[in-house]
């Protein structure tokens, strides 16, 4: 049977104190006159070009900083990072992700299913990965998507062996290219989705009832004003429809008794049902999609699977942009030296996801768990817990001798877990 190794890729911002005008600044030293600045065509053309640190969407929520772009690609197995990039603040996703995919398959000669987000699925990108096998979401901003999640009715979902989700298999050929569509319900995300309606629908009748109230108070000196006043405030409501639309001549007298015509509005609100009901069916409801056609080599299930496993490059970014990994504030004087110290991020997580991946491994061989946070045994503790557990371990010298202080029976038993390379650091 075919094999393949899921690849996950995605990527995340890192926001950086500082100015960063240019890249040229990183030519000049701190004594060096003007004269003696280089011009960019003398700089060496074997010198790799810099990335720009620039202002960008910022997943950090952080605007108003400048910021630099790292993309990763994670082995589903252990999370362990194989891919690295760094990039500039203004990249965007979906002109970056297929080119990055095209040379990760370049340098590594695996069968390699390639997960990415929504940001990868557009007709340029999956040109270029003609060669490669991809499971992607679709964005809802097609038509032809978003359509498919509002039409489809429940009787038409099958339960998957996953629980809480649900699934209906199609056929697609956008961008000429046949693939398979998984339309994919969520009954956690649904709940979720169907409290998140309720409040959008009532605060669009708070603010449509607001706004309806002030236009019918407004004076229109024509009869054709008024009806295109009240045409353009009905387009504006998505969950709402005007009925029983009235429009009224006045007349009112003033007080040096002159009369004055004017045109008022009457109407009423109404709830939308046709809009809000589609949303209602497509409430929890997702598309993937690959170009994997053989249910065979990747099942519905699979699919699912493979594309929730795209976490695992969160808790990668959730490790760099950690306190207490000290480079979640970054301040350094040149663009290269933050693509160093990425560089050197990217290596730090690497050692730690290979060392959680392998302490895993050797509790789930031995069939032996330990305690995490709450006291509950498990099988997959977190490697940041487990140097927890090693705080307060100190060499003692007495009489001349050295000895190892609250290296407890339990703390043994941690150790027996790891490579016997780290009982180096406790056993001489």
């Amino acid at each position: 049977m075919y094999h393949y190794y899921p690849h996950l890729h995605d990527s995340s911002s890192f926001h950086v104190h500082g100015k960063y005008t240019d890249n040229l600044t990183d030519l000049i030293l701190t004594n060096q006159t003007k004269s003696d600045i280089k011009k960019p065509e003398m700089i060496e053309a074997s010198e790799p070009e810099p990335i720009t640190i620039t202002y960008g969407y910022s997943r950090d929520h952080r605007p108003d900083l400048k910021q630099f772009i790292i993309d990763l690609i994670c082995s589903g197995d252990g999370d362990i990072p194989i891919f690295f990039k760094s990039a500039s603040g203004n990249e965007a996703d979906s002109a970056s992700f297929a080119k990055i995919l095209v040379n990760f398959k370049k340098q590594i000669k695996v069968d390699s299913l390639m997960v990415a987000d929504s940001a990868l699925y557009n007709a340029a990108n999956l040109q270029l990965l003609s060669e490669i096998l991809w499971l992607s979401r679709v964005p809802l901003s097609l038509a032809e998507a978003k359509k498919l999640v509002s039409s489809i009715v429940e009787s038409e979902l099958i339960e998957s062996e996953i629980k809480g989700y649900s699934y209906a298999v199609y056929k697609s050929n956008y961008a000429s290219i046949e693939q398979r569509w998984l339309v994919v319900q969520s009954e956690v995300r649904k709940q979720s989705d169907l409290r998140q309606l309720e409040k959008r629908i009532k605060k669009s009748e708070n603010s449509a009832t607001s706004q309806l109230n002030k236009l019918q108070k407004e004076k229109f000196n024509c009869y054709q004003d008024a009806a295109n006043a009240i045409l353009k405030l009905s387009k504006k409501f998505k969950y709402h429809n005007v009925e029983n639309i009235q429009i009224n001549k006045k007349i009112s007298t003033n007080k040096k008794l002159n009369q004055e015509c004017f045109y008022q509005i009457s109407a009423t609100l109404s709830k939308n049902e046709l809009a809000i009901n589609l949303e209602i069916q497509s409430a929890g409801r997702f598309i993937l999609a690959t170009n994997i056609l053989d249910e065979n080599i990747l099942t519905p299930d699979a699919m699912i699977s493979e594309y929730k496993a795209q976490q695992c490059c969160e808790r990668g970014f959730g490790f760099l942009k950690d306190p207490l990994f000290f480079a979640d504030s970054v301040f350094l004087k040149t663009p290269k030296r933050i693509e160093a110290l990425a560089m050197i991020m990217a290596l730090c997580l690497l050692v730690y996801t290979l060392a959680q991946r392998q302490m895993r491994a050797a509790l789930l061989s031995s069939k032996s768990t330990v305690k995490n946070q709450l006291g509950k045994p498990t099988e997959r503790p977190t490697l940041r817990w487990i140097f927890q557990c090693f705080q307060s371990i100190h060499i003692v010298a007495l009489n001349g001798e050295k000895e190892i202080s609250n290296l407890t029976p339990y703390r043994q038993f941690l150790l027996s877990f790891f490579p016997s390379e780290c009982y180096q650091y406790y056993y001489c």
